[in-house]
């Protein structure tokens, strides 16, 4: 998680256990939509690792949940699995959309849990899940395309410099080639009220999948190509940090989000996180 970092550098920020893992969380962000003629909708951006694994790999990743948190959490908001109308994902490696689909259960083939759902997601990554090359094709889920093509909703493809036709111009999009293919990195405009500005939302998949990696130089063993997503990651949050927006990170084992600064001598930090980000 840490790539070519020194261990005794990163066990600062994150504490491994005896097998060399760290905590690590599969966040998934809420958005409840109300529109002007009295409509409302629930969108998802991305949908957690779930519990589709088998006994034998939830042991070997130290997946420790034995229930789906996922509908869990949405259930505490008042949300069920049929109400999600949109899922977008920044790809389809499995501790981003494991939690589309149901639990393992020997014998049974796996299903989606929001049947009702219109799936948003990048041109590449989704040519990616598809075709995938030997250095990650462990880490998709080969029947997962066609469960979401076969879904009530069906799937979305966004191009590179495109806008969703789902979801509307509050919802816009960067492209990211460092980690993965087309990685699509979702912005959401989040209109003001009378307590509070204007602002926006930066869901960051694994471009910044938590608080250190807001650091420029600290990238992941995982990504394909580091140095360009160091070149892309410094373009993206000198952007958040000129309109004073918000980061959400997917795998931070504490925070949900934060702001950013970058100091006199151009280092990049995360300001003020939050564990519950909500408005």
């Amino acid at each position: 998680m840490f790539g070519n970092a020194p261990k005794p550098l990163w066990e600062r920020w994150i504490a491994a256990d005896e097998k060399n893992r760290i905590p690590l969380a599969c966040r998934a962000l809420l958005i409840q939509d109300s529109f002007p003629d009295g409509r409302s909708r629930n969108v998802l951006l991305e949908a957690g690792i779930g519990v589709f694994f088998d006994p034998k790999s939830r042991e070997r990743f130290g997946v420790e949940e034995e229930a789906h948190v996922l509908l869990a959490s949405l259930a505490a908001a008042g949300v069920d699995p049929e109400a999600i109308d949109v899922v977008v994902l920044s790809h389809l490696h499995f501790d981003h959309a494991g939690g589309l689909l149901t639990a393992f259960e020997a014998g049974t083939a796996p299903s989606l849990v929001f049947p009702n759902a219109r799936y948003v997601v990048g041109e590449e990554a989704w040519t990616r899940a598809k075709h995938p090359h030997f250095r990650d094709k462990a880490s998709f889920i080969p029947e997962l395309p066609g469960l979401m093509e076969g879904s009530v909703g069906g799937v979305e493809v966004i191009a590179p410099g495109g806008v969703s036709a789902t979801l509307g111009a509050s919802y816009t999009f960067t492209i990211s080639q460092g980690h993965t293919p087309g990685l699509l990195l979702t912005r959401v405009a989040v209109p003001g009220g009378s307590d509070r500005p204007a602002t926006a939302i930066t869901f960051l998949g694994d471009l910044v999948p938590g608080v250190p990696w807001v650091h420029l130089p600290i990238t992941m063993g995982y990504d394909r190509f580091p140095e360009l997503l160091i070149e892309e990651k410094q373009k993206l949050l000198d952007g958040v940090i000129e309109g004073d927006e918000w980061l959400f990170f997917t795998h931070d084992p504490r925070f949900a989000a934060s702001r950013a600064t970058r100091d006199e001598k151009g280092k990049y930090s995360a300001v003020a996180p939050v564990e519950v980000l909500e408005w």
